[in-house]
């Protein structure tokens, strides 16, 4: 860990504002990320803000958001992001050969048509920086407008966070190991 994490004892009041405020929302704890953010407390302020939204509040259930994530994460090579994600979408109801395809960078094979979509237009965005119009106008057919603004939104707040994790250098809990080559 290249930072030092303050305990809530530590924080500067506007610190601890912020770090009260996430544990009372629906995650019930701080997001590892927003550990790192509180550096810049209005920063941590929004991003974990936001984070709640993309993770709670958009028009996909959990095994469908939790295609970008993954998606994302594979993307960074985010180690704690992923192991923090697949136990979500696990829980959430994805198949578990969806993400090991994922994890092996394949493609998986999807019964759901908006779980397909998710991945394609999750993959575009990582691997082509952006979507073609072909793509575009089926995304839109498939999740409407506000699914691909929500598909967008869900790659580049998980982005943030892998950056942050990755830079950060925060590891895994004690005795687990990475999938993540």
């Amino acid at each position: 860990m290249r930072l030092k994490l303050l305990s809530p004892g530590e924080m500067k009041p506007e610190q601890k504002e912020t770090y009260d405020e996430a544990i009372a929302g629906k995650r019930g704890g701080p997001p590892a990320p927003m550990m790192a953010w509180l550096t810049s407390p209005e920063m941590a302020r929004h991003a974990t803000r936001l984070g709640e939204v993309m993770r709670f509040n958009t028009i996909f259930p959990a095994k469908l958001s939790e295609i970008a994530i993954l998606v994302t994460a594979r993307h960074w090579t985010a180690h704690y992001e992923w192991f923090a994600h697949k136990r979500l979408a696990l829980k959430g109801g994805m198949d578990p050969k969806i993400i090991e395809d994922i994890r092996d960078r394949r493609a998986p094979t999807f019964d759901d048509p908006k779980g397909k979509m998710i991945y394609d237009l999750a993959r575009s965005l990582h691997e082509g920086h952006g979507v073609a119009q072909g793509l575009y106008e089926e995304a839109v057919k498939v999740l409407t407008e506000r699914g691909v603004v929500e598909v967008i939104g869900l790659c580049g707040y998980y982005t943030l966070v892998s950056m942050t994790l990755n830079t950060f250098e925060f590891g895994l809990p004690e005795g687990e190991v990475s999938e993540l080559a």
